[in-house]
């Protein structure tokens, strides 16, 4: 071998504002791209790779040592990975945790998930915080820096585009699992009755049915384009909205959860929230850089407490635009954007943070507790 033959660049990321950065490939071989975001956990790099929402998005990871703990099947929050493609400083190729069934490089290799390590994520943060969001494309195969940049350009966003629709479920199916060892609570269980539940499904993570079933929730499962009537017919006591990719405005369910409203209690989660607010009369935008990470302070309004929260999104409901009859109960320390709402009249409430966390800490697992009690009362 040569020397410094196997620091030689395999793999390449191109932006849009023409910054192009080498590095070498962790993963599948290809060419991927997507909106640019950066992730703050300092773990869940697994979760975050198999959760829906990141859909059409390029993740990067802010801290620097990624994959020491490899891959664990039960950690999976889908069964497939969604990023475009994945970019980070360092890929750990030994993993050392005696729960891992592989080692991250060899888990995105069999997903199809196109990687690069060897980039200065904090340049490449800063980056995206001054830019803004920015169109990008990480390729093993193309190593010009004008066709890159070209294809970046080009590349879609994940604005304008209903692509709730692309990752939810194909059928309606139950789930009846709650929690178990492998993942802990701060929720005492629930006795007495159970309630049914159904979950529209527009980028669901299990750990959110695990916490509904927890709370006392009997969950069916049904497709983003499940009409108003169908959920019905199903007589269900509660309707909850699940997480999802991209922009709220375009996704096909609001007309049938503008008909659900007042009809049963709901409860939605993320882009659950923003359909409801939009279904209320409310506007969303897309945010400079959104809020992916583990660890983004949230008050509660109502009771002054201060949670640390989940969060995975790019657009944000605007505040100005809240009808009357919605009141704000969460807002975010860091910029005073809109972190949950309710109804003053019908049963609803949201929030746009993940209480069901897997990453991130269980402060605000308490809601799902919220939800059974608004149902049951």
């Amino acid at each position: 071998m040569k020397p410094n033959e196997e620091l030689a660049p395999t793999a390449w990321l191109a932006l849009e504002n023409g910054v192009v950065l080498p590095g070498r490939a962790c993963g599948a071989e290809g060419e991927k791209s997507g909106d640019l975001v950066f992730n703050t956990a300092m773990t869940g790099y697994h979760e975050i790779l198999t959760d829906p929402s990141y859909f059409g998005q390029v993740v990067v990871m802010t801290y620097p040592l990624i994959g020491n703990y490899g891959v664990a099947a039960e950690d999976d929050e889908s069964a497939a990975a969604w990023p475009e493609a994945f970019v980070i400083k360092e890929m750990s190729s030994i993993p050392s945790n005696r729960r891992a069934t592989s080692s991250l490089p060899d888990w995105l290799a069999a997903k199809g998930v196109v990687a690069i390590e060897g980039i200065d994520t904090r340049k490449l943060t800063k980056l995206i915080r001054e830019s803004g969001c920015l169109k990008c494309v990480v390729s093993t195969v193309d190593s010009d820096p004008a066709s890159l940049v070209a294809k970046a350009r080009k590349s879609l966003s994940t604005d304008h585009r209903d692509l709730a629709r692309l990752v939810t479920c194909k059928a309606p199916y139950e789930w009846n699992l709650g929690y178990d060892a492998s993942y802990p609570t701060l929720l005492d269980t629930p006795g007495g009755k159970r309630f049914r539940c159904v979950a529209y499904d527009f980028g669901a993570k299990r750990n959110i049915m695990r916490s509904l079933v927890h709370a006392g929730f009997d969950v069916t499962v049904v497709p983003a384009t499940t009409k108003a009537s169908e959920v019905l017919a199903l007589e269900p006591d509660a309707i909850f909205l699940s997480n999802g990719p991209g922009d709220p405005a375009p996704v096909c369910a609001i007309p049938e959860i503008a008909n659900l409203v007042g009809q049963r209690p709901m409860f939605g989660i993320c882009l659950g929230h923003q359909i409801l607010s939009i279904v209320f009369g409310a506007k969303t935008h897309k945010m400079p850089f959104g809020h992916h990470g583990a660890n983004h302070p949230v008050r509660d309004i109502v009771t002054g407490r201060v949670e640390i929260t989940s969060q995975n999104h790019s657009f944000a409901v605007d505040p100005k635009t809240l009808p009357s009859a919605v009141e704000l109960t969460h807002i975010n320390l860091n910029d005073q954007t809109v972190e949950g709402m309710r109804h003053t009249k019908a049963k609803v409430f949201s929030v746009q943070y993940h209480p069901e966390a897997a990453p991130g800490p269980l402060d605000s697992s308490h809601l799902f507790m919220r939800f059974r009690e608004l149902v049951a009362g």
